[in-house]
């Protein structure tokens, strides 16, 4: 099974095994957290050897680092490109309740992604450095990709293009947080179509104003 000749299969393999540590750490890291996790509870549950856990990620930190990689990737470079000409063709307020639905179907319909997100939130105090990767994630994927959209756009006359980008994502994320996290769907009730809606108008409609 394992044909050396081009390393093809040397290379599947890897891939195989880099796969399901990834998921047995995601797995540990949710059941236990950051800080009780170790490689040796990782390898057990990816069935391979913990020498084969170090072979592909130096440490815990590394390990956790892909994992928040892989995940933000997945979940928000497909919600938004920036750089796609035809958004600057399409009427704003399409484009952007477009995004924030996408960005909210990520936090509300995938538990894993929710469930990761508390496990960065309750260990960012003794582990600042996972928080930091995270926002450094973000920021390279769906706060880029509008940033450059409301710069671009001719349609948007933005006096602060990157502050307002803040401002949209901000208050989409305090909405998962406030909703979805901290369970405040019934202390602060809010539909999620009536903050989209009013999130786009103050943006499109008198967009000079918006800061």
């Amino acid at each position: 099974m394992r044909q050396t000749k081009t390393g093809r299969a040397d290379r599947h393999l890897s891939a195989e095994k880099t796969e399901a540590i990834l998921e047995g750490g995601m797995q540990e890291f949710l059941a236990h957290g950051y800080a009780a996790t170790s490689m040796d509870r990782v390898a057990i549950a990816a069935k391979v050897s913990k020498a084969t856990v170090y072979n592909h990620f130096q440490d815990k930190e590394s390990l956790f680092n892909a994992l928040i990689q892989r995940l933000v990737e997945h979940k928000f470079s497909a919600i938004f490109d920036g750089s796609d000409a035809r958004l600057l063709q399409t009427d704003p307020q399409d484009v952007l309740k477009e995004f924030a639905n996408r960005a909210l179907n990520v936090g509300m319909q995938e538990p894993q992604f929710l469930n990761f997100m508390r496990v960065i939130l309750g260990e960012s105090g003794r582990f600042p450095e996972l928080a930091r990767a995270f926002v450094r994630n973000i920021e390279q994927t769906a706060f880029r990709g509008l940033c450059e959209y409301f710069t671009h756009c001719p349609q948007l006359n933005l006096a602060d293009p990157e502050a307002t980008a803040r401002i949209f994502i901000g208050a989409i994320v305090h909405f998962l947080i406030v909703q979805e996290m901290l369970h405040g769907k019934d202390i602060l009730p809010m539909e999620r179509d009536r903050l989209i809606e009013t999130l786009v108008n103050m943006i499109v409609i008198n967009p000079a104003e918006t800061l």
